[in-house]
């Protein structure tokens, strides 16, 4: 037997299951059949109120896990796996074939970034404008079939136009997701939620690696190896945009979860927690309330340093093997210990920050001390083959992205704020991503002690940005729980973390 209060506005209503029929009771029906104590109003007992409470939020969130998170892990796992081909297609005959000279395979790597960067100030429009399951399933339909195309290319100019494309339709996709996690779950299910999405990038350079090191061993001459791994991909995604845009749940009340009474109530208590209620009016104030939070800037350059490195070492990776000594496809097959790499680093910080209340930011910190550990001894290792540890042990730049990402999710509201605060971070995402490929020059191979000196001061510069925006919100947090006030503002009224006073940072 389960019970669940209801309001009414004159008796007290009581729903219950009996024989497995549901069952109504008044509150003075409730008395006499339950002998309950009348003058009590007829109180449930709190215990097992909060247990049959509990027991229906986990099912929820199950289901959420169930309904949105497979679909948001393929996209993001797609969505790295598309924007490195060039990285696998390296390996082979691609550079040869389009007759690339000095820069011009760093350019074709930057070039995505520069698309990027041009759509955000529409995605942040559309996002609020258009329904974010439509949204995301017609951008990875399109980004689908320019990766397509690209098996096609057949010159310089070709590939720069269609990897700006791919970057144009690719632009959206993190902002989706991670409004998507902000808006199904609460504030501390949240890090492993977008952990798990991110470790996807992790699974991607690992089945990326193995599945270019699969196609280099097809005996076909139809096409050439990096053409192929091309038009798999492309194909491959754009099935999975006509699923998104068919089946991606986008509304945390849609009929599709089939959520029952006492989860439907759950679901508004959710939505005050996570501090996210979705509108489509544009809000001018809660845009010129973040540019001036300090806060956002060290946050956005923090993403730019970190993401200079990502830039370079992505579309590099196996080219980067291949200069410490290995061939063609032992490189493509060792860029596959990269991924587990990333995934070690993900998964780690997130059961961390999920243990430790207040660790975001400071796990972020540490973990990118490791990655200024890893590119020293990269730099400093004199056997090339031996590089490869170090190698290894600069991937933490990712999971700290996961957790920029996390405080985001956690520590900003107002709906309008959070887009913007998303499409920012992004911008600089982007700007980091662009500059990282240039960093690496052909002429100082195998050690690249330019780029690798470069990647290391962008480390520490990042590490001192984290250090000031947690700094921010603790300041603030000292204040507020002095004088909290007792009752929170409705999660309707649409209000930012600065507007609410009894708003607590999670850091």
């Amino acid at each position: 037997m389960s019970f669940s209060l209801r309001n009414s506005s004159q008796i007290p209503m009581y729903s219950f299951e009996k024989n497995g029929r549901p069952q109504s009771l008044t509150s003075l029906d409730a008395y006499n059949t339950y002998n309950y104590d009348h003058s009590s109003h007829l109180q449930l007992d709190d215990d097992a109120f909060q247990q049959e409470k509990g027991a229906q939020e986990k099912a929820l969130v199950r289901r959420l896990d169930l309904f949105i998170l497979p679909l948001i892990c393929i996209i993001d796992f797609l969505q790295f796996l598309d924007k490195s081909t060039i990285n696998y297609a390296a390996a082979f005959t691609f550079k040869e074939d389009l007759k690339l000279e000095g820069n011009q395979f760093s350019m074709i790597g930057s070039i995505f970034y520069a698309g990027y960067f041009v759509f955000q100030i529409p995605n942040n429009y559309l996002l609020q404008r258009v329904p974010l399951g439509k949204y995301i399933g017609t951008i990875v339909f399109l980004w689908g079939g320019v990766l397509t195309a690209m098996a096609f290319g057949h010159n310089f100019s070709q590939m720069m136009a269609m990897r700006f494309l791919l970057g144009l339709f690719e632009a959206g996709i993190y902002p989706s997701l991670t409004l998507l996690v902000s808006t199904f779950y609460r504030r501390t299910e949240q890090a492993p939620r977008l952990g798990a999405f991110w470790l996807c990038n992790g699974f991607a350079l690992c089945f990326g690696g193995l599945i270019s090191y699969g196609i280099g061993n097809m005996k076909t001459t139809l096409f050439a190896t990096w053409q192929w791994i091309m038009l798999i991909m492309g194909l491959v995604t754009c099935v999975m945009g006509v699923i998104c845009f068919l089946f991606l749940i986008d509304n945390p009340k849609s009929p599709a979860l089939g959520l029952n009474a006492e989860q439907s109530v759950l679901v508004e208590q959710r939505t005050r927690d996570n501090a996210v209620f979705r509108t489509t009016m544009v809000k001018k104030h809660q845009i010129i309330e973040a540019i001036k939070e300090p806060r956002l800037w060290c946050l956005c350059l923090a993403a730019m340093f970190l993401n200079v490195q990502n830039g370079g070492i992505t579309i590099y990776n196996t080219q980067l093997i291949s200069a410490f000594g290995f061939d063609q496809l032992q490189s493509v097959l060792l860029s596959a210990g990269s991924g587990i790499s990333d995934i070690i680093y993900i998964c780690g910080s997130v059961y961390i920050v999920t243990r430790k209340e207040g660790r975001v930011l400071y796990t972020a910190m540490g973990l990118m001390t490791m990655d200024l550990v890893g590119l020293l001894l990269l730099l400093l290792i004199p056997n090339p083959k031996l590089k490869l540890i170090g190698f290894y042990l600069c991937w933490p730049y990712a999971a700290t992205y996961v957790l920029i990402l996390t405080c985001i999710t956690n520590n900003v509201s107002g709906y309008t704020k959070k887009i913007f605060y998303n499409g920012v971070i992004t911008i600089f995402y982007t700007i980091g991503n662009f500059v990282g490929p240039f960093m690496l020059i052909e002429d100082q191979k195998p050690s690249y002690y330019g780029g690798m000196i470069g990647y290391c001061c962008s480390c520490f510069l990042c590490i001192v940005c984290l250090g000031i925006a947690r700094w921010s919100m603790a300041r603030i947090n000292v204040t507020r729980s002095q004088h909290r006030p007792d009752e929170n503002k409705p999660v309707e009224q649409d209000l930012t973390d600065v507007e609410d006073p009894g708003f607590i940072y999670l850091l």
